[in-house]
């Protein structure tokens, strides 16, 4: 007979997951999800509840990985909160499950999951498709993701310059402060992005905040703020422009308003990140290129059971 659940709160998550072992699972994860075999991953595009009344909706996103016998959901709601506001945009807890038995192995506060599975699946888009060399990274928004971005692309990547542009004082000011390296601080979004190799956009913005004029040649974007069919934050120029990569084609035609509201016609998701990664779809280094993040049930399994098998080993020591 199975005990009773694992509740492991943020805090606990923070001291087990580290993006030097996270980051290796994900690319796995990303490769066998493109595989499309239902052996390895069965992922539903997400589902979603709309919060009228809150000005949110409530996603469910389920995963079973046969092979690696995950089984997992995450209960993520999402609100289109005002500029400045001190309540939080998502709220998220993840399950995990015994697949034989159906039982809860675990809960997680999934926030910090979320923040950091997301903050590498960008960091692996950069490592495949950004030009070597890279020096220049900019930021848009400076928020939890923003946060969570800089910590990995400053791990994994040695820019000479990171730039950060917010919508208030306030923002760019506590971001600065959060952050442990250098940070420049730019008055507007264009000013951040002008010349920059790789530029991530991590806003709360519902209209276009990074224009394709701006961006240079061979630039990398990893686009993760707008996660709705009807939010955007890059115009029609950059998503014609460049080539489009996805964590998941499906929830990219599905969900992402970048995608489906760029012009008369959607604009072409050229390949999967695991597309990639398999070596089935090049990565076009040379070309502008645009990663558009929607979020994946598979990355929320694999980083659960990082954290739960670290928290099992962690409480056999004690």
């Amino acid at each position: 007979m199975a005990g009773p659940p694992a509740v492991i709160w943020e805090r606990e998550v923070e001291g087990l997951l580290r993006y030097r072992e996270l980051v290796p699972r994900l690319e796995e994860a990303l490769g066998k999800f493109s595989r499309r075999d239902p052996a390895e991953v069965i992922q539903p595009v997400r589902t979603t509840v709309p919060l009228q009344k809150h000005h949110g909706f409530m996603g469910l996103m389920p995963t079973y990985m046969e092979n690696k016998g995950v089984l997992c959901t995450k209960f993520v709601c999402f609100y289109k909160r005002e500029d400045g506001s001190n309540v939080p945009s998502t709220q998220a807890t993840v399950v995990l499950l015994d697949p034989e038995y159906g039982n809860v192995k675990a809960v997680m506060n999934g926030e910090l999951i979320t923040r950091m599975r997301t903050a590498a699946v960008s960091a692996i888009s950069a490592k495949l498709l950004m030009c070597p060399g890279a020096e220049v990274l900019a930021i848009l928004g400076t928020g939890a993701q923003a946060m969570s971005h800089y910590n990995v692309f400053t791990e994994m990547f040695s820019f000479k310059e990171v730039r950060v542009w917010s919508r208030t004082v306030q923002g760019s000011e506590r971001f600065c402060r959060s952050v442990s390296g250098p940070v420049t601080v730019c008055v507007s979004a264009e000013e951040a992005v002008r010349g920059a190799d790789v530029i991530v956009t991590v806003t709360r913005c519902t209209e276009p905040v990074l224009f394709g004029q701006w961006v240079k040649p061979g630039a990398h974007v990893a686009a993760v703020g707008a996660c709705r069919p009807n939010w955007r934050e890059l115009d029609d120029v950059l998503m014609k422009e460049a080539v489009v990569y996805a964590d998941s084609r499906e929830g990219a035609l599905t969900e992402s308003g970048d995608v489906i509201l760029s012009g008369s016609q959607s604009a072409e998701v050229f390949a999967e990140l695991g597309d990639v990664i398999n070596g089935t779809k090049p990565a076009l280094r040379e070309k502008t290129t645009v990663f558009k993040s929607l979020g994946m049930g598979v990355e929320d399994a694999v980083s659960a059971q990082l954290v739960f098998d670290q928290w099992e080993a962690k409480s056999c020591k004690s």
